[in-house]
């Protein structure tokens, strides 16, 4: 299958943006004064398990979604190599 030039740069793009997102979060959730994340004796709370899994299987999908796009704008700079 071959993309297109757009959708792989959308994807990249995703990509990229899904691992900034996730990291400042994560850098959030590990900062947390609120009590969410951490009890009063300082140890991580179910919210924080949850939301840290959620982050780690982003990144994974993240980094697996800009693979495909960079993948992608490789292929199509390539010349003569249409799949066909």
């Amino acid at each position: 299958m071959k993309l297109s030039r757009g959708v792989s740069v959308f994807l990249l793009a995703f990509g990229v943006w899904s691992w900034f997102i996730w990291i400042t979060f994560v850098r959030n959730l590990f900062r947390d004064a609120s009590g969410l994340a951490f009890d009063a004796a300082g140890d991580p709370t179910a919210y924080f398990w949850v939301h840290l899994a959620l982050a780690v299987t982003s990144f994974g999908l993240g980094t697996a979604v800009g693979v495909i796009g960079l993948r992608g704008l490789r292929a199509s700079r390539r010349p003569g190599r249409d799949g066909s």
